[in-house]
């Protein structure tokens, strides 16, 4: 039974850090601070627990990596003509 309540005040303290994490990287947007870093540390955080954080965070990954090879193409030579 101990075991299963310290799995439980993991899992709220894991929750609570990681929204915690969320609001400050939204404030950050607004203020000086590394906010979209808080953010995706925060679904990361938030992903160990929740379906909804772990997607969103593979679509921003995705959507990264699109805008990163967009204004970085890559060098090996398999450009369009």
């Amino acid at each position: 039974m101990f075991i299963k309540t310290l799995h439980q005040a993991k899992r709220f303290f894991r929750i609570l850090f990681g929204f915690t994490l969320l609001l400050a990287g939204v404030i950050m947007i607004a203020t000086p601070g590394p906010g979209w870093l808080t953010i995706l540390l925060a679904l990361g955080v938030l992903a160990a627990e929740f379906v909804w954080a772990r997607r969103l965070l593979d679509r921003l990954k995705a959507e990264g990596e699109r805008l990163r090879n967009s204004v970085f193409p890559p060098a090996n030579g398999d450009r369009a003509a």
